[in-house]
């Protein structure tokens, strides 16, 4: 489920309110350098800010970008370190993608290929796969599986296996255990244990801090981007990521 940015509706109230501060700050500046001028100070100022307006929306993307990765500082751990096994492409890999995704989700099932295409494109890409079942109570039972799944070592294999199902169902969750090499038996035995139950709460207390309301959502580095992506906008921001380490 793609998300938009709850920014957008009150950029130009927060525009306005930047501005002001700005005018602001530069007049009180100026009053305490100078004990004089203010007023021409702010004349400059607010001119500069008419005639240059795009800089109050990049002003505040940085400002936004640092109250992300203000936010994501204190997660950085929880969010890259993955449920044992529940990881495609390179488990020893040293950039790092976290999704958060539903297998009920019909933009999750749309990123499987753009995500194969990156692992194929970069042999140093680890994806954290974390299975946050919001959509039904099947999505649950679904996330279930692929844990118990990456019990087995399988993984991969059942993740791969449910995206292929046309909906999310007991028939087709068996369906994809089987395929991917499950020990069923077993997995359900788990499963009725009660064992997965924490990790899936626990990626759900995650995404609601870094402030994640559907999937699929992603982190990579200090970016967090919510909705389905592009294979281009995630090479770029992998990028991005692998240029600051």
């Amino acid at each position: 489920m793609a998300s938009s940015s709850r920014f957008g509706g009150i950029l130009p109230i927060v525009a306005i309110v930047f501005g002001s501060a700005l005018l602001g700050f530069a007049g009180g500046w100026a009053w305490q350098a100078t004990g004089a001028g203010r007023g021409a100070t702010e004349t400059i100022v607010r001119d500069y800010i008419l005639d240059h307006p795009e800089i109050l929306p990049e002003a505040m993307q940085r400002l936004q970008q640092r109250e992300m990765q203000a936010r994501l500082a204190p997660l950085r751990g929880a969010i890259e370190n993955p449920y044992p096994g529940a990881v495609l492409g390179n488990p020893n890999g040293k950039i790092v993608l976290v999704e958060f995704s539903d297998y009920a989700c019909p933009y999750c099932r749309l990123s499987v290929p753009e995500v194969e295409a990156l692992i194929a494109a970069n042999k140093d890409l680890k994806v954290v796969v974390r299975e946050e079942a919001v959509i039904s109570p099947d999505s649950d039972d679904a996330a279930r599986m692929a844990l118990a799944a990456a019990d087995q070592g399988r993984y991969a294999a059942f993740h791969k296996a449910m995206f292929a199902k046309d909906q999310v169902v007991p028939a087709t969750i068996d369906a994809a255990a089987s395929e991917a090499g499950l020990d069923l038996a077993k997995a359900k035995a788990d499963i009725a244990s009660g064992k997965y139950e924490v990790e899936i709460q626990n990626n759900q207390r995650i995404a609601e801090a870094i402030g994640f309301t559907g999937t699929p959502s992603w982190v990579i580095g200090n970016e967090a981007l919510s909705g389905a992506q592009s294979r281009d906008a995630l090479a770029a921001a992998i990028a991005r990521a692998s240029a600051g380490k």
